[in-house]
């Protein structure tokens, strides 16, 4: 896929998806190729975006991160907002994660699903305080072929029912809708265009990432070419749409007041357990 190819598909998907020009646009920056690329390409294509960073925090892989995200909003000149997790909570992202684990019913959960979910509750909120129309992620074909199996292999079917290059949220007032502009770009392909661009990235992966049931579907779909992946992906909306399964009503979390599928939700459930008292070296070291 040429990179013209690419601008083009990225171009029509938002199109597609009704996105404005005049829109403001947080980008989700992670430091990575993936984000990277979809910052380089709204700026290319005229769209009003800046960017936000969260630094978890996890040593030299975050100071990294954030050093490649800078550089990128630098040479793009766009508006870089920062989130640095020590600092709003007193402690790293390691602390908390360790906190959480040390509670016997938390002890298997994988620690990127401890990370999204906190990472999703900052993504939201800061994206409402800036007054962002929009949140863009840098969720690639791949990522989302991913998801879609995920879902059925755990028989979560009702979650997959949001995917696409859009969520389906945006009447909720305190829920900023998500655009992913490489919805239909293969992962193989935006490490291709980001090398070709020389974009600033950091290509090391977290050393704190956890062999998971994703890396496992991520094999699973490797053998496939980038034709058969965008297949697959359509026929799986088609599948969706057949089947009618839509979504539980968005609720309100009794705690935080935040949109969520739940009475409580995820990131306060998880937060909550490290607020109990406990006599725990780990549970000290985040106070």
């Amino acid at each position: 896929m040429k990179a013209e190819e690419i601008e083009k598909k990225v171009r029509d998907t938002l199109k597609k998806i009704g996105i404005s020009k005049k829109d403001k646009i947080l980008i989700a920056l992670s430091g990575g190729k993936d984000s990277a690329v979809t910052a380089f390409l709204l700026k290319k294509l005229g769209y009003n975006i800046e960017g936000f960073h969260i630094d978890l925090g996890i040593g030299k892989y975050s100071e990294e991160c954030l050093k490649k995200t800078e550089e990128l909003c630098e040479n793009l000149k766009i508006k870089l907002h920062k989130h640095i997790v020590k600092e709003k909570k007193g402690v790293t992202m390691c602390y908390i994660r360790a906190a959480i684990k040390s509670f016997p019913k938390y002890k298997k959960l994988n620690n990127c699903a401890i990370c999204g979910v906190i990472k999703k509750d900052i993504l939201n909120k800061e994206a409402r305080r800036l007054k962002a129309e929009y949140l863009a992620t840098g969720h690639n074909l791949d990522d989302e072929l991913q998801t879609f199996l995920i879902n059925l292999f755990k028989g979560s079917l009702k979650l997959s029912a949001n995917l696409g290059p859009i969520t389906k949220g945006k009447e909720n007032k305190k829920f900023i809708p998500r655009i992913k502009p490489l919805y239909y770009i293969p992962e193989k392909e935006v490490l291709k265009y980001s090398k070709i661009k020389k974009l600033p990235v950091n290509e090391k992966k977290c050393p704190c990432a956890q062999k998971s049931y994703r890396i496992e579907t991520r094999t699973l779909l490797e053998k496939y070419k980038p034709k058969e992946k965008i297949q697959m992906l359509e026929n799986f909306v088609k599948f969706m749409e057949k089947l009618n399964i839509k979504r539980d009503k968005i609720k309100y979390c009794k705690i935080c007041r935040e949109p969520s599928q739940r009475d409580i939700c995820k990131n306060c459930e998880l937060l909550g357990v490290i607020n109990q008292k406990v006599d725990s070296k780990i549970y000290k070291k985040t106070q």
